[in-house]
């Protein structure tokens, strides 16, 4: 059995976390995971960077989140924290090295690629790239456990699976992720439900932004990149949440003429969050870690300080070789 396990066995008290603006892959695999471990007779906490974003509240009802910021009660000694859907130090900030400091051990339970540049010590992370999406990660840690699903465990983690493969549409050919949902589903889980929570949530002032943001998307390499902008003084001026930019990049690359597409989200002045998407003609993993980031090989991100100009002119270079480097292998093969 995986060395996680005995970690966890023997673990009386447990902190549950994940990255800086939480998404629905995270936070599920979290809450379920909460359930579970309780179920289990543990005493469990979850603590996170960032608030959860409105949309993700039917995950909590119960506002069992805490932020580092608002503790209910201070940090204490912990046995063990997990850190949900990241394996990067920086995307916890200064909580991290709070765990690091009140946690004997401190786990990652993660799909992406461990980074180079934080190479992972010892055996007990679980750590599975097969898997589609963290909560199916979640799901078998659960299984494994012999933890009974129930209604509180089954809706986050079919929340977590549905969010990471945009219901069921980057599932790797694998049909392992239809088959959990179907076991998740017998426990009272109105998927109607889970969807308008998930994706059918957007506001006037977010279609007139979307209007906004999508009619100035710029093409380039010959019509191959589609290359976005967000603005945060936009965003603030529709009363907007970062979340509310996640699926923009998933509506152009939809785009049929183009290869591959590119998001610049200004989160400060000269700070930006950069989301890259392939649809799968070459990996763009390599593009995020040459800017501090990571990811999967055709969907990935990093954080990046620069000017936007700057920024956008190395990010096009890379992409300009992904291309050149493509055209070479079409004409040798």
């Amino acid at each position: 059995m995986h060395p996680f396990f005995e970690v966890i066995k023997n673990a009386n008290s447990i902190v549950l976390s994940t990255h800086t603006q939480p998404d629905g892959d995270g936070l599920g695999s979290q809450v379920a995971l909460f359930w579970a471990l309780k179920k289990a007779g543990k005493k469990v906490r979850i603590l996170n960077v960032d608030d959860t974003p409105k949309k993700y509240n039917f995950l909590d009802p119960h506002k069992n989140i805490e932020t580092f910021n608002h503790l209910k009660t201070p940090l204490e000694k912990t046995d063990v924290a997990l850190i949900f859907d990241t394996n990067d130090p920086e995307l916890l900030l200064g909580l991290w090295d709070e765990l690091q400091t009140k946690c004997k051990k401190v786990l990652i339970v993660d799909h992406h690629p461990p980074l180079e540049r934080y190479p992972l010590q010892g055996d007990e992370h679980f750590i599975d790239t097969n898997s589609s999406s963290t909560g199916q990660i979640a799901f078998s840690i659960i299984k494994t456990m012999n933890i009974a699903l129930d209604a509180q465990i089954a809706l986050p983690l079919y929340a977590s699976i549905v969010f990471d493969t945009n219901y069921f549409r980057y599932i790797r050919g694998d049909s392992t992720p239809h088959l959990i949902a179907a076991e998740l589903l017998r426990h009272n889980i109105e998927p109607q439900q889970v969807h308008r929570h998930l994706f059918g949530n957007h506001t006037p002032n977010k279609l007139k932004f979307l209007s906004q943001v999508l009619g100035a998307v710029e093409y380039e390499c010959e019509g191959r990149l589609a290359c976005v902008r967000v603005r945060k003084d936009d965003m603030n001026a529709l009363g907007l949440e970062m979340d509310d930019t996640r699926d923009i990049i998933d509506m152009v690359i939809n785009v049929e003429s183009i290869e591959a597409a590119v998001l610049f989200r200004e989160e400060a002045k000269d700070h930006f969050k950069v989301s890259f998407r392939s649809k799968g003609l070459f990996g763009v993993s390599d593009l995020a870690q040459s800017l501090g980031g990571g990811g999967h090989q055709f969907s990935s991100g990093a954080y990046a300080q620069s000017t936007y100009p700057d920024l956008k002119s190395k990010v096009l270079k890379g992409f300009e070789k992904l291309f050149t480097e493509l055209e070479k292998k079409a004409v040798s093969g």
